[in-house]
């Protein structure tokens, strides 16, 4: 096995004889925003080697670990970077932060996997391995998404989340936060949503039957973050070159609001926050007011996401309201629309000029191709590939998440029944490695508008963040690697060598993964 085991594989690796060893001496050198991502470095080593690495921000006599940013390497663009370990020294160059950052993430992992511990380790030889490394990302968008509508979250485990997705070089934290279960993000205009709208009365038992009687725990539930909770959030993402990218949904997915503001729906009498998964038939209406009450939503979250995307959902979005609603029909008629399906690509379109109009891209899941796609939407394609094909083909940029290869609710063991309840489905930690964004019907004249590839996590049935991390982990290793490592890079044996020395760095940091079967 190679000892040099880095999760996700970098690009090029060439290993050399030696090593160098970190001792209370050694310093960290770096000046300006290099001096930021080792700081960073610094304080996410010392609890282990029971001493803070000092930064300083020129060469002297000490044994020295330099991060530097230079123009050089502008041929890695903004994540790649350049990585040098000999007996005398270290030096991690990149010509952006970003590429710093990571550079810091593979030396963490260069290091023993004791690193990982929360406390001081005794008798480990903190020891590099002689290795020069380049390294560049694949894909520009490298995601996860947790849902915290179905079950809310705390915002510790969001923290925590973010720093495992760092740690793996995912860029992207797709935070799902409303769902007919639950509306999780304060919104000061109406103060409703969160009132009323981020708790439930109680939660279904066991898995959804459509053929046999519910039964509900009886136990309240819920929870949402305050703005000021979002901007920690982000501004801690941020530091750790991942962006977070919001997701409010419409026009379906909506119930939760619906119960806080009832006009917002298409009946007269009230609805609550929906206790039972599955799809609700309760969604937005589609007049004037509606989509600027929505809008006026968005404008706060715009203030506190500076990502370029913003996901609106778009998915499970039953027209069975609209098509007997005087309304809906009224309103159809009124826009020259032939059916339901155009009057939400016209609802989602209003939302596609809106952001477009504030400097923002518009993303959503592949429904919103239903009844003719935005202008600008970008699509995430879910229900296969099939969706990410044709929005790629026609000219638009996708993500691909598709639930066949990405979706970490799904069973990872054939044995279901040694395993924790989960929505259904088998991806096991193979077939999450064999995810391929770049799929067959996207030629090479269509491969550039895949931005990259996303993992999922659906809480319906994960009520705690450790049952969050077991189902997501190792599968997001796997994924990791498919959207950073080079295609003719992958190889799932070697995958599996290197995790196994990986996973001895999760159980450093307690996390609950999945055991390799």
């Amino acid at each position: 096995m190679s000892k040099i085991s880095i999760v996700p594989a970098p690009s090029r690796v060439e290993p050399g004889e030696g090593m160098f060893v970190v001792t209370p001496d050694t310093v960290l050198v770096a000046s300006g925003p290099a001096a930021e991502v080792a700081a960073l470095f610094a304080a996410q080593i010392a609890p282990a080697l029971g001493y803070t690495l000092p930064v300083v921000a020129a060469v002297d006599e000490r044994p020295a670990i330099t991060l530097m940013l230079t123009e050089g390497l502008i041929h890695l663009g903004v994540e790649g970077y350049h990585l040098t370990v000999t007996p005398s020294s270290v030096t991690a160059r990149a010509s952006q932060p970003a590429g710093l950052f990571y550079a810091a993430q593979s030396l963490r992992q260069l290091l023993p996997p004791e690193i990982f511990r929360s406390e001081a380790v005794e008798g480990v030889a903190w020891t590099l391995p002689c290795v020069e490394v380049e390294d560049v990302p694949r894909f520009r968008w490298r995601g996860a998404m947790l849902d915290v509508c179905r079950y809310f979250m705390p915002k510790s485990f969001v923290l925590r989340y973010i720093d495992l997705l760092a740690l793996h070089k995912l860029n992207v934290f797709h935070w799902h936060l409303t769902n007919d279960q639950g509306w999780r993000i304060e919104i000061k205009k109406y103060p409703r949503l969160t009132e009323v709208g981020a708790w439930r009365k109680e939660t279904l038992v066991g898995r959804l039957q459509y053929d046999s009687e519910l039964v509900f725990d009886g136990i309240p539930h819920g929870g949402f973050y305050t703005q000021d909770d979002v901007r920690e959030v982000v501004a801690y993402a941020q530091a750790r070159h991942v962006t977070v990218v919001p997701e409010i949904e419409m026009p379906g997915h909506a119930q939760a609001a619906i119960a806080a503001y009832p006009e917002l729906g298409n009946l007269a009498e009230p609805v609550e926050v929906c206790t039972y998964w599955g799809i609700s038939e309760n969604i937005f209406n589609a007049e004037e007011s509606t989509i600027a009450f929505l809008q006026d939503v968005l404008d706060e979250v715009l203030e506190l996401f500076p990502s370029e995307f913003i996901h609106v959902g778009g998915d499970e979005a039953p027209k069975k309201q609209w098509r007997e609603s005087p309304a809906a029909q009224a309103r159809i008629r009124e826009l020259g629309l032939r059916d339901e399906d155009e009057l939400q690509s016209y609802f989602i379109r209003r939302m596609d000029a809106y952001l477009t109009a504030k400097g923002r891209r518009l993303l959503g899941w592949d429904e919103i191709l239903e009844g003719g796609l935005a202008e600008n939407a970008t699509v995430m394609s879910w229900r296969g590939v099939a969706g990410g094909v044709a929005a790629a083909t026609s000219g638009h940029d996708v993500v691909m998440a598709p639930n066949t290869y990405t979706y970490f609710d799904y069973y990872q063991s054939a044995d279901r029944d040694a395993e924790p309840l989960a929505i259904g489905g088998y991806i096991p930690l193979e077939a999450a490695y064999a995810f391929e964004p770049v799929c067959e019907g996207i030629g090479d004249a269509y491969a550039h508008h895949v931005l990259g590839g996303q993992g999922q996590l659906w809480t319906e049935y994960i009520a705690a963040p450790e049952h969050a991390e077991y189902m997501a982990f190792p599968r997001l290793c796997a994924l990791a690697e498919v959207v950073w490592t080079p295609a003719e890079r992958r190889d799932y044996a070697d995958f599996l060598a290197r995790l196994a020395v990986h996973l001895q760095r999760l159980d450093g940091l307690n996390v609950h993964y999945h055991p390799l079967e």
